[in-house]
């Protein structure tokens, strides 16, 4: 049986996650609003992705029997001066997001849920990675600065990303 303590922390973190799709699909636009549709495309396909976090958390919950609450979504931002500082605050989420899962797992472990923490440890291998892209692409963007024929580049090969449904049963 799963505690309410870690109850109400899942489904703070389906609102959570579900924030974080709301964000990504502002960055989205704000990037479609510059004439940037591959960097629009990246940001929507995370979007997507975030969507099936909330979801897979949320199938976990009711295949527990327990139950859902979903939460209103605060507001998010909707303009970033550059492309750069759209990856970096993605990057800043992410990393909040992680130290949210990190603070789940171990909550879980100590009302004794290890198949909460079984199903959160998918979520702690993804981190690594929803960390390591925005990262890579800050890299890339700080190293193009104000080439716009390599920002044109980079907008084509982020316009190249596809989306893969997760499993989220």
């Amino acid at each position: 049986m799963m505690s309410k303590k870690v109850e109400k922390a899942l489904n703070a973190q389906i609102n959570a996650e579900f924030w974080s799709a709301y964000l990504y699909l502002a960055m989205a636009a704000d990037s479609q609003s510059k004439s940037l549709p591959g960097i629009a495309n990246w940001f929507y396909v995370q979007y997507k992705e975030e969507l099936d976090h909330g979801m897979k958390i949320f199938n976990f919950l009711v295949k527990r029997g327990v139950k859902v609450e979903l939460m209103p979504i605060d507001k998010v931002p909707t303009k970033w001066k550059s492309v750069l500082d759209a990856f970096k605050d993605a990057l800043k989420h992410e990393k909040e997001v992680t130290a949210m899962i990190d603070n789940l797992f171990t909550l879980a472990g100590t009302e004794k849920d290890y198949a909460t923490q079984s199903m959160l440890q998918w979520f702690i291998d993804e981190q690594v990675e929803e960390e390591e892209t925005p990262q890579s692409i800050i890299d890339t963007l700080i190293r193009i600065g104000d080439n716009g024929s390599a920002l044109y580049m980079l907008d084509k090969e982020l316009g190249a990303r596809t989306y893969t449904p997760l499993d989220i049963d």
